[in-house]
């Protein structure tokens, strides 16, 4: 599957899932992913129970269900393998602008990277 394609063709809603070392799982809502080649995306996040579980357990996974009557959509299972902290890359490719007194208020952001270990559609096992 191309996932720049796909996610460019393609509005919804996304779900992060992460757990910390204990295996305690937290889910938050995130945008689509940017997708920086065939294997790797990354997602902008501020310093919260995600991106900690992440410091702990680098797998997550993500549910993008797209816009519409029908269930559609992908499961994309994860792992971290690095992160930036409001580096030039993350400023150049964040969607959400802000406003410059929003900008020197807001708190710090990472941008984290993670390989793509597997792509499942959103209800099924997919091919086998």
């Amino acid at each position: 599957m191309n996932l720049k394609d796909y996610f460019e063709n393609n509005k919804g809603r996304g779900i992060l899932a992460t757990a910390d070392k204990e295996g305690k799982v937290d889910v938050a809502v995130f945008s689509r992913p940017h997708i920086m080649d065939e294997e790797t995306i990354a997602f902008i996040m501020p310093d919260r129970l995600t991106h900690h579980n992440l410091q702990s357990n680098n797998h997550a996974a993500y549910l993008f269900m797209e816009d519409g009557p029908e269930y559609k959509g992908v499961r994309l299972f994860l792992s971290k393998f690095r992160e930036e902290k409001d580096t030039e890359l993350l400023h150049s490719i964040r969607r959400r602008r802000y406003s410059s007194k929003e900008e020197t208020e807001e708190e710090p952001r990472f941008l984290v990277f993670f390989k793509v270990d597997k792509i499942l559609p959103l209800i099924g096992a997919g091919d086998k």
